[in-house]
């Protein structure tokens, strides 16, 4: 198996500063890269997809939102590895995804974000014409 991928929204100040979390706190082998600097086509996924959403890329397989994050906790192990499968299950899994849902649509408003969270990928400061 390959080494995974964490996908992320490095333009969003609340992804970013989730993901320096992560590499501080969560021992997962997973290399963590922002969607930007990512080819998309080869790890079989699309910049509307990444922006909307945390991928995890493993394998030619893509698992996205609260599935990416299960994935995470489950390759780290330890103590993370249950809670990780624990949000795989139903009904804990529906609830993993309407929280991630309301966390992606308010993260502007969140620890670290930033008024361009806010906005769509195309529309943020900075984005490619």
């Amino acid at each position: 198996m390959g080494r995974p991928i964490l996908l992320y929204d490095g333009d969003c100040g609340f992804c970013t500063t989730s993901a320096r979390f992560i590499e501080r706190r969560i021992p997962t082998s997973a290399k963590i890269v922002p969607y930007q600097d990512a080819d998309l086509e080869a790890l079989g996924t699309t910049e509307s997809r990444a922006s909307g959403e945390v991928l995890w890329v493993r394998d030619g397989r893509v698992r996205g939102g609260a599935q990416a994050i299960a994935s995470l906790l489950i390759d780290a192990g330890g103590l993370w590895w249950p809670l990780g499968e624990l949000i795989r299950l139903p009904p804990v899994r529906w609830l993993a995804a309407g929280v991630y849902h309301v966390v992606t649509v308010n993260r502007h408003r969140l620890p670290g974000g930033t008024p361009a969270c806010a906005l769509p990928a195309a529309e943020r400061p900075g984005a490619e014409s």
